[in-house]
C-alpha cells in the first residue's frame, strides 16, 4: 500500500512516497520555484539516489507530472506505475470549524475549503492547486486532505474565543484556530510513546518552534490550547513575524507613521520577530552565531524568545494543572539549545530540571534532556508531518475506514 504526501506551497511542492505496510520512506524530494523558466527539482530515494535539475516548470500540474515521471524512472524509480500510488495526502493549511479531522476530498469539501481562503490568502489557495492538479492528473486514485487546523478544533470555547463582539463570531467566525496541528499530534503521541503511558493519561505541552512557531496544551491527547490564533501571527515572536502584540500598536503606525494595512501587514509578518529585533537574520543558526560573537540585538532575540517561551509553558501549565511533559520540535526546537537552554532554566519550582549536557548532546536523536529525578519530562522529539498525513491517508481507504 503506497501512499503519496504533497504539501503544496505558492510555488512549490515537497512530496514524499511512503509504502504503509511498514512505514518506509520509498522516496522524496522538493519542487521550487515554480513558475519559473530555472524551477529545482530534487529527487531522493530509498537506494541512495539523490539528483538535482534545473529545468522549466510552468504550474503545479507538471511539477507532480515530473514527480510523478521522477518516481516511475526505469533507473531510479520506486514504482513501475503511477496506479502503483494506492492514495494522495495533501496537507491543507486551512480547514477552518467544518473539519475536525482528515477526510476523503470530495466536491463539498473542495468547495469548504475554498471557503476558508480569506482566512488562510497564502496558503489554501496552492493547497487547492495541489489537489486538483492530482485530481487531473490521477483520476482515479483518492485524494484525502489532511487539516493543519483540525486537531485544535476540540478546544473549548472558553479558549478560543477572542472578547470582541460576538456578532464577529457567529458571522464571521472571527476565533482562534490554532495550526501546526499534525506537527503537535505526532510529537503529542511520540511522547507518549517514549514515556511508555498511554496519551490519555498524559499532560503535555508541545513546542513547534520553527520560522513559525505555535506552543500547545495538550490535555490527556487533546489540543486545549494553542498559541496561534485567527491567523499564524498570534503567539510567540517566530523568524519574521512579531507575535503577539498590542493592537493598538496598529493605530499608532497608522496615525504617526502613516503606514497603510498592506505596510502594516508586511512589518508584521515579514519584517519582525527574530529578524526585526535582531537586524541579522530570521535564522537561528545566523543569530545565535551573531550572539556568541557579542552582538547584542541578537542575544536580546534569544532572550525574548526564551522568555516568551517560558510564560507561555508556565501558563499552559497552570491551564492544565500540572504537566508531564514538554517536548520541543521543529527546525529551532530541535537544533537550538540555547533556546531550551534558557527557557527551561529557572522552572524548578514547577519540578522542571534540565539535564545541561544532555541538551547538548546528540544532537540529531530523539532523546529525554531533563535529568533522571526530573518530575517533568523534557525532551527533543524530530516532528514527521508526513507520516502523520500518510497515516491519516491510510486509514482512510476502504479496506481500512
Amino acid at each position: 500500500m503506497k501512499i503519496l504526501v504533497l504539501n503544496c506551497g505558492s510555488s512549490s511542492i515537497k512530496y514524499k512516497l511512503y509504502e504503509m505496510t511498514d512505514e518506509t520512506e520509498l522516496a522524496s524530494g522538493l519542487v521550487e520555484r515554480i513558475g519559473s523558466d530555472e524551477a529545482g527539482f530534487r529527487y531522493k530515494n530509498l537506494s541512495g539516489s539523490d539528483k538535482k535539475e534545473t529545468l522549466p516548470i510552468k504550474n503545479h500540474a507538471e511539477g507532480i507530472k515530473i514527480i510523478l515521471r521522477f518516481l516511475t524512472d526505469p533507473s531510479d524509480g520506486v514504482i513501475h506505475h503511477v496506479n502503483e500510488i494506492n492514495a494522495c495526502g495533501h496537507r491543507v493549511v486551512h480547514g477552518g470549524e467544518k473539519f475536525a479531522s482528515s477526510v476523503v476530498i470530495t466536491r463539498e469539501v473542495i468547495q469548504e475549503v475554498e471557503k476558508c481562503i480569506p482566512l488562510a490568502p497564502l496558503h489554501n489557495p496552492p493547497n487547492l492547486t495541489g489537489i486538483l492538479a492530482c485530481q487531473e492528473i490521477m483520476p482515479q486514485t483518492p485524494q484525502i486532505a489532511v487539516f493543519d487546523t483540525a486537531y485544535h478544533q476540540k478546544m473549548p470555547d472558553y479558549a478560543y474565543m477572542y472578547a470582541l463582539p460576538n456578532d464577529l463570531y457567529t458571522e464571521d467566525r472571527v476565533r482562534r484556530y490554532g495550526f501546526h496541528g499534525t506537527s503537535h499530534r505526532f510529537v503529542a503521541l511520540e511522547c507518549a510513546k517514549m514515556m511508555n503511558k498511554p496519551i490519555d493519561s498524559l499532560k503535555i505541552i508541545t513546542c513547534h518552534l520553527g520560522n513559525g512557531s505555535s506552543i500547545a496544551a495538550i490535555h490527556h491527547g487533546r489540543s486545549i490550547d494553542t498559541t496561534m490564533g485567527f491567523t499564524p501571527l498570534e503567539g510567540i515572536m517566530m523568524g519574521t513575524r512579531s507575535g503577539t502584540i498590542d493592537p493598538a500598536i496598529i493605530f499608532f503606525l497608522m496615525r504617526e507613521k502613516k503606514m497603510n494595512l498592506d505596510q502594516i501587514d508586511n512589518l508584521l509578518n515579514k519584517q519582525s520577530g527574530f529578524l526585526g529585533v535582531s537586524k541579522v537574520s530570521n535564522d537561528l543558526r545566523d543569530i545565535t552565531k551573531a550572539s556568541n560573537e557579542g552582538n547584542e540585538l541578537a542575544a536580546l532575540s534569544l532572550q525574548m524568545c526564551s522568555y516568551q517561551l517560558k510564560k507561555f509553558i508556565g501558563s499552559y501549565i497552570a491551564a492544565m494543572n500540572g504537566t508531564d511533559a514538554i517536548v520541543f520540535t521543529g527546525g529551532v526546537g530541535e537544533n537550538t539549545e540555547e533556546i531550551r537552554e534558557i527557557s527551561m532554566t529557572g522552572m524548578e519550582y514547577l519540578g522542571i530540571q534540565l539535564d545541561h549536557q544532555k541538551n547538548l548532546s546528540d544532537r540529531k536523536k530523539t532523546r529525554f534532556i531533563s535529568t533522571d529525578t526530573s518530575k517533568v519530562k523534557v525532551m527533543v522529539i524530530f516532528t514527521n508531518e508526513e507520516i502523520m498525513i500518510a497515516r491519516d491517508t491510510f486509514s482512510l481507504l476502504p479496506a481500512h475506514s
